[in-house]
């Protein structure tokens, strides 16, 4: 049951519905890989990726609910559930304990550049069904890509 009509094409929809779900998934997870490193680093460089960190969980949550509500209101039910994610998810997990800076970054980089390119179908996909939806994942991913910039310089 659907209580709310989406202007979609049913067609369209399972795409958008798709893409907007895999980007829901990755957020969530990217959020919850940052935040494990965030509490885990350990180094000389601290401080600057202790709140780095934070700053890619912070746009990670709230891309995430842009982009819940957006399916929400095409009609699709977005799936946050721990379950879905675990289950979902194409980041790498990290690894249980302490953290070196210079492993946090490398982590960073690795599940920022997959999440990147992941979104960057989803952008493809999505412009012709439904370019608001397009617009909202270009947004996000430039954001994405900005903290993947700053890792990846912070590691040079």
């Amino acid at each position: 049951m659907s209580v709310v009509k989406s202007p979609l094409s049913e067609s369209d929809l399972q795409v958008v519905g798709d893409a907007l779900q895999g980007a829901l998934v990755d957020l969530i997870d990217l959020s919850l890989v940052a935040k494990q490193v965030h509490w885990n680093v350990v180094g000389p460089r601290f401080r600057s990726v202790h709140l780095q960190l934070d700053e890619v969980v912070d746009t990670a949550r709230r891309h995430s609910d842009s982009v819940a509500e957006r399916a929400s209101a095409l009609g699709v039910n977005p799936d946050g559930r721990s379950g879905t994610i675990a289950r979902t998810t194409a980041i790498a997990s990290v690894p249980e304990g302490w953290v070196t800076d210079g492993h946090a970054v490398e982590s960073l980089v690795s599940a920022l550049g997959v999440v990147i390119g992941r979104m960057r179908e989803r952008i493809e996909k999505t412009g012709g069904p439904d370019p608001v939806s397009q617009d909202l994942l270009i947004g996000l991913t430039g954001d994405l890509e900005k903290h993947a910039w700053m890792f990846q310089a912070a590691n040079a």
